[in-house]
């Protein structure tokens, strides 16, 4: 197996070839301390986010860890799956921090730390929450539009807000605030988000006054203000009547930001070229994706997808071609990424049909005993249940009696039981079987249709927060919402540390926002 010094892999993130740069560690592991351009790949869910973020498998890998040996187990698998240019990080996170250079915590930090760069290059103006409260009890001529996902919205909300995720924003103003003299207000949860989806309508050219809300709805629970919780309020689905005005305002953005738009013929030929790995990514909302959508093309939600870029993108110097239905969409998308410093950034128009097919995850194809909902709950008294869905999920909800389990860190199931995976779509838990074969010498049942169908069929649900532990949660990097106890300073420090990133890029000295146009 090969390996890189820290000063080589220095020079392989600036000389401007493709990079997959990823972390073996799971979500939360990850968050504690990576390096900056690295992405998040950890071992519980590799056959399915390797493959997404590795298009092509002979681009140069470099995997990291922090120093314990995860990154050489995903480097020994990727290896099996047809990679051909991997290489391991002598020493991980450790020797990095040793060789003099920075390392950052937090999940998403490039384009969290893109979005501070926006406040500070644009001038983006904000309103703290005292101000948008008594704005909101006057009446005052605003709408509030939350840019986070419709999930989000949904667990906790500013009171009149509307979900309008980022990536609809500049498409669906013209609908929401036809009315000049009607003030936007955009929020998050934090600060980048809203930063983002503010200066997106700014950059659109939009008549109205547009400010972001500062902190989002964590300044707002702490200036003692109470958030709403499960809102449905959301944008009017559908074209909206001013599309057309919306796409002239990303043209004109898009342009100013050098992003190129080719054809269906074109997008079809960067498909067939083996020699540069390429992400076709639809920006439209989930639900329009799943309506229908251009074949091998993945749905990364506009506004998402520039603050999560690394979510979809794994590769540095990748090709990224958009795809919309309008046009709008994309193209305010590609403009941010140019920004973001990703230089072959396309726009494809009328490109929703066509394409070539994704490979299947070929684990997920190999046979296993099912067992449906019905014949659990009626054996469930005698039955094992891991739950290998996310954390998070458990908490707030599991099937009664069941044990949570990542894939790297199992629990030992009792004996004498027969054991049941499950898993939210039951992917995981059917990727999981060779592991809990090896512990127990029998393989285990899937649940059919996984957690997802349990509830769907009316079944009992346990509801814990307490379990997991915020420190066995090492699958997802816990948000200060999501913590047991020291909320508010987690908010603090959360804050902090947001604002703090402009600077820290500085002192890292590869990030260069702004240069891609």
């Amino acid at each position: 197996m090969k390996s890189v010094d820290p000063k080589t892999l220095r020079t392989w993130i600036e000389d401007g070839q493709e990079l997959a740069l990823l972390d073996a560690r799971e979500d939360g592991e990850f968050g504690a301390e990576h390096l900056f351009w690295a992405v998040p790949c950890g071992m519980a869910r590799r056959e399915i986010r390797a493959r997404a973020l590795l298009p092509r498998l002979d681009t140069r890998i470099c995997i990291t860890d922090d120093g314990r040996g995860v990154a050489q187990s995903l480097a020994a698998w990727l290896e099996t799956i047809g990679c051909t240019d991997v290489s391991v990080l002598e020493g991980g996170t450790k020797a990095w921090k040793a060789a003099g250079y920075v390392v950052f915590s937090g999940v998403n930090v490039p384009s969290k730390a893109f979005g501070e760069w926006v406040e500070h290059h644009y001038g983006t103006e904000s309103v703290d929450a005292p101000e948008l409260n008594e704005w909101i009890k006057s009446g005052k001529n605003m709408v509030v539009l939350d840019s986070r996902t419709q999930e989000e919205f949904n667990r906790m909300s500013i009171p009149t807000g509307i979900s309008v995720p980022g990536g609809e924003l500049v498409y669906r103003i013209g609908d929401l605030a036809p009315d000049p003299e009607t003030l936007v207000v955009v929020n998050c949860a934090g600060r980048t988000r809203s930063i983002m989806g503010a200066e997106s309508l700014r950059r659109a050219g939009i008549p109205n006054k547009v400010v972001a809300l500062r902190n989002g709805t964590m300044g707002w629970d702490l200036a003692g203000l109470t958030c709403e919780h499960g809102k449905t309020d959301r944008f009017v689905p559908g074209t909206p009547k001013t599309a057309d005005l919306a796409h002239q305002r990303a043209s004109a953005f898009a342009a100013e930001t050098g992003v190129r738009t080719i054809t269906p013929a074109q997008l079809d030929a960067f498909e067939a070229d083996t020699s540069r790995t390429l992400y076709v990514l639809d920006v439209r909302d989930p639900p329009e994706f799943r309506a229908g959508h251009r074949a091998g093309s993945i749905n990364a939600p506009g506004g998402q997808l520039v603050q999560a870029t690394d979510t979809w993108v794994g590769v540095r110097g990748a090709r990224i071609v958009l795809i919309c239905d309008t046009g709008a969409r994309a193209r305010m998308s590609a403009a941010w990424l140019r920004l973001m410093g990703h230089r072959d950034v396309f726009v494809a128009d009328n490109a929703l049909q066509g394409g070539t097919p994704r490979p299947a995850v070929p684990e997920l194809s190999v046979p296993v005993t099912t067992i449906g909902v019905a014949e659990l709950a009626a054996k469930l008294a005698d039955t094992t249940v891991i739950d290998l869905g996310r954390s998070l999920d458990f908490r707030d909800g599991h099937i009664p009696g069941a044990i949570w389990g990542v894939r790297s860190r199992l629990p030992a199931p009792p004996a004498g039981k027969p054991v049941v995976l499950t898993s939210q779509d039951e992917q995981i838990a059917r990727l999981a079987v060779p592991e809990i074969q090896a512990l127990t010498g029998a393989p285990p049942k899937i649940l059919a249709g996984g957690t997802a169908a349990w509830k769907a069929a009316g079944q009992p649900l346990e509801k814990n927060r307490l379990i997991p532990a915020d420190e066995d949660c090492i699958d997802f990097y816990l948000r200060p919402y999501d913590r047991n106890a020291g909320v508010e300073e987690a908010m603090h420090a959360y804050l902090s540390w947001e604002i703090d990133l402009v600077h820290e890029i500085e002192r890292d000295g590869t990030v260069r926002f702004g240069t891609g146009h």
